[in-house]
């Protein structure tokens, strides 16, 4: 063989090679961009109707109408709790609160112990999640992603509970609900503002989630922004005071509504915009007895702390322009707790869900809000009490205490008095009014089976049955 044809062979060989590798390079960089990005956006104590695009008239959600457009609106998403710990522990867990110990708490005050547990950590707790269970944070994080959690915890905020020990590699927010005193600004493991200045929270916030994508464009990021607003107290920063017809109430949505713009702006300028999926929901309904100050669920019953619809009901919007189409309005049932196993499935990690989870992947909804669901069955809990069961069109509420029917009125505390059971349905009666039971016997007898197989599995402190499948929480 002359030199000649070696060399030419050779580099030819060696363009081939090269050429393979860049081959391999762009291939695991376009596996990298398959998986999204993500940012759950969460509002507190924010009600069913308190979005333009759900209803409102008086706020204006003009960002979040838009976000609408472009992706897919549920009209029938729940979170796992009308209040705020149990329903958190499921958006981060992926089970119902009661499957990993985080429904109620002891009150650890001599004074008031005598009242029973309470159903959400405060300033005394000294539990959290248990560091065995699997958290989005921690799946997000296996699969390479930066995670950020920019806003209120109230997941525990001793230093083994805070969320940079649940698989967030940067948290700046607030450990509790921001009527809880004291409380506190903190980044990490770091105090960095004691007393907080509310007044410019959301504002802070949506900087720091701007700052993160910035800094992270270049690889997968997970943001979990949970906003202290709408909760009472209620603060709004000087340019969206006296702004909405609704009050200040209405000053505090309409500022998380230029949020979610402002993050939205920063993800197109980054170039990030089609590969990021954005849901915005809430954590329960609205706060009736906080009056002016407090939401709205209409058309449905009853607010934050019940579990009627209104307390549990609650919107959700969802954008991603690379996989869902816009104006998209799905009406099947789905809940928080379908985000960990979500995006489980959107980046290839359903294997490390190694425990039972009570979340679906509901990747084919986002894609096709006219599938079936994959959801059969949803339960309405109150701390260990099983008050309610929904399958398809139909919800069944068997007999339950007044009192727990808002467990913020304390006016209704007529601990003899039952509720009757009744069987509604939904579709033509949102606001669960009129009583089917003596129409529909083979539905009601479905539905207290299904009640009687959630008892045995997590338990029902109403009926005195205990759950097999309960998982202990860290500490007490």
């Amino acid at each position: 063989m002359k030199h000649t044809d070696f060399a030419v062979r050779a580099g030819l060989l060696l363009l081939c090679c090269l050429g393979l590798q860049s081959c391999a390079i762009g291939s695991s960089r376009a596996d990298a961009k398959q998986k999204p990005n993500v940012i759950i956006i969460l509002t507190d104590d924010q009600g069913y109707n308190d979005v333009g695009c759900y209803g409102s008239f008086l706020i204006k959600t003009p960002n979040l109408d838009k976000m609408a457009a472009e992706g897919v609106r549920f009209t029938d998403f729940y979170v796992s709790s009308a209040i705020c710990t149990p329903s958190r522990a499921s958006i981060m867990t992926g089970c119902y609160a009661q499957r990993v110990s985080m429904a109620e708490f002891p009150r650890n005050n001599p004074k008031n112990d005598h009242l029973g547990p309470r159903h959400v950590l405060h300033q005394r707790s000294n539990c959290g999640i248990n560091p065995d269970e699997l958290t989005i944070a921690e799946l997000m994080q296996s699969q390479g992603y930066a995670t950020a959690c920019i806003g209120k915890w109230h997941l525990g905020h001793q230093p083994e509970h805070i969320p940079i020990r649940h698989g967030f590699d940067y948290w700046f927010g607030t450990p509790y609900s921001n009527d809880m005193n004291p409380v506190w600004l903190q980044r990490n493991e770091e105090k960095v503002e004691e007393p907080i200045v509310q007044d410019t929270l959301t504002k802070r916030y949506t900087e720091e989630v701007q700052r993160f994508i910035e800094t992270n464009r270049d690889r997968p990021f997970f943001i979990y922004l949970a906003h202290n607003m709408p909760h009472t107290p209620l603060h709004a920063s000087e340019d969206f005071v006296d702004r909405s017809p609704r009050g200040l109430y209405g000053d505090a949505i309409e500022e998380i509504d230029w949020s979610v713009g402002q993050i939205l702006e920063t993800l197109k300028k980054q170039g990030l915009d089609k590969d990021t999926l954005v849901i915005f929901t809430s954590d329960n309904g609205p706060w009736y007895l906080r009056g002016e100050d407090g939401g709205s669920a209409t058309p449905l019953r009853a607010a934050k702390g019940a579990t009627y619809d209104g307390g549990m009901r609650v919107p959700c919007i969802a954008r991603w322009p690379r996989r869902i189409p816009e104006g998209g309005v799905c009406s099947e049932v789905t809940t928080s707790m379908d985000f960990l196993p979500t995006l489980a499935a959107l980046t290839n990690s359903t294997d490390m869900i190694e425990k039972k989870i009570d979340g679906k992947d509901i990747t084919s909804l986002l894609e096709d809000p006219d599938s079936p669901s994959p959801r059969e069955v949803f339960y309405y809990y109150h701390q260990y009490n099983l008050h309610a069961v929904r399958s398809g069109p139909w919800k069944y509420r068997a007999e339950v205490p007044l009192w727990e029917e808002n467990v913020y009125d304390h006016r209704l505390r007529e601990y003899d008095a039952q509720m009757p059971e009744a069987l509604y349905y939904l579709p033509t009666d949102p606001g669960e009014q009129k009583n089917l039971m003596q129409d529909h016997p083979d539905v009601l007898a479905k539905m207290k089976a299904l009640m009687d197989e959630m008892r045995g599995d997590l338990g029902d402190e109403l009926t005195g049955v205990k759950g097999a499948n309960i998982r202990p929480r860290l500490g007490d």
